[in-house]
């Protein structure tokens, strides 16, 4: 389906004084000719009656649009165009406005009229339009965001992780939003959490040994954590493929939310503080042996003391003791003899 839009169609003001000018003719046709048995004043107060009973018709027509806001219009159940930009339009009276994602609710910003009370964040279950009420058939032309509840999605590993995004998206066809998928909101929502399934199980959460996140057979450091803005753009590119054929343009695609699973997170915790302990100790016993070394050369350069190899040994062991122990040592001081 190929987008029309209206044009000239601006005439809502026009329509509008011209059928109460009517309406005011018809009323004083009435209070004159009530009574007349001449032909003239019969068909007159006949024409007149029938205004008054009909006239409303045409303000079924008209149609008011703020900026950024748009009706898609359809007579006898054929698409006749849509009306785009601000203004007061006046159309056939029996055309009718279709709008399928009118009462869906996501958790997102920008949608048109929201019903009073109504949080923006509930979902379409959660919102019911009242009997007798009609929801609001404009479409919103405007930039959204759609916060997505958070998935739980394995990785490339296998370890289960929470991960949420915002997607930033606008209808830029509003013939394909309404009749080539049953409510676009609904399936944007449902091609985001797709896409974003498709592309965490590539990554693992962290960085990982021969891991390959492109596809290219080369294993990288690619990872959720440490490239993140890379994920996001992979995770656009899907949604953007999958939402064409709804009329709609995705323009970015933020992480929000991104954590272990609960049931691993304390053993993920417990990981990474072991590796972190590593890593600080072989930095500390690096450091202690460069001092070691050092203390060895300058007592030979110098000629301080006479170490034989026993007693080096002796006195590498008691350095590193020193330099690489949790607590402060306590030294022993010796008194007698070195030997």
């Amino acid at each position: 389906m190929k987008e029309k839009v209206l044009s000239g169609r601006k005439h809502g003001m026009t329509v509008l004084v011209i059928t109460i000018l009517l309406y005011i003719a018809a009323i004083a046709v009435c209070v004159v000719f009530d009574g007349s048995e001449s032909l003239v004043g019969k068909a007159a107060l006949a024409a007149a009656i029938a205004w008054i009973c009909l006239g409303w018709i045409f303000w079924m027509g008209l149609k008011v649009l703020k900026p950024q806001e748009a009706l898609v219009l359809t007579l006898f159940g054929k698409y006749v165009g849509t009306l785009k930009g601000d203004g007061f339009y006046w159309v056939n009276p029996f055309c009718t406005s279709v709008n399928p994602a009118a009462e869906t609710r996501l958790r997102q910003s920008g949608d048109v009229a929201p019903d009073k009370g109504v949080s923006p964040l509930k979902t379409d279950a959660d919102v019911h339009t009242p009997m007798g009420k009609t929801a609001d058939r404009r479409i919103s032309l405007k930039i959204m965001t759609l916060n997505n509840n958070k998935q739980k999605i394995n990785d490339c590993l296998g370890n289960p992780i929470e991960i949420g995004i915002a997607v930033i998206w606008r209808v830029v066809d509003t013939a394909k939003a309404v009749f080539d998928v049953d409510n676009y909101k609904e399936y944007l929502s449902l091609q985001c959490d797709t896409a974003l399934r498709n592309i965490v199980r590539l990554y693992p959460y962290d960085v990982a040994p021969n891991v390959d996140t492109t596809g290219d057979g080369v294993a990288d450091e690619g990872s959720l954590r440490g490239s993140s803005d890379l994920v996001a753009k992979r995770i656009r590119d899907e949604i953007q493929e999958k939402v064409n054929n709804a009329g709609i343009e995705i323009i970015e695609a933020r992480i929000t939310y991104l954590a272990y699973a609960p049931e691993i997170a304390a053993a993920m915790l417990q990981r990474q503080q072991a590796s972190a302990v590593v890593d600080a100790r072989k930095l500390i016993v690096d450091g202690a042996v460069g001092m070691v070394e050092m203390a060895l050369e300058q007592l030979s350069e110098k000629n301080v003391v006479e170490l034989d190899d026993e007693r080096k040994a002796a006195m590498v062991s008691n350095l590193l003791v020193v330099l690489c122990g949790n607590h402060d040592a306590q030294p022993i001081v010796n008194s007698g003899s070195l030997y």
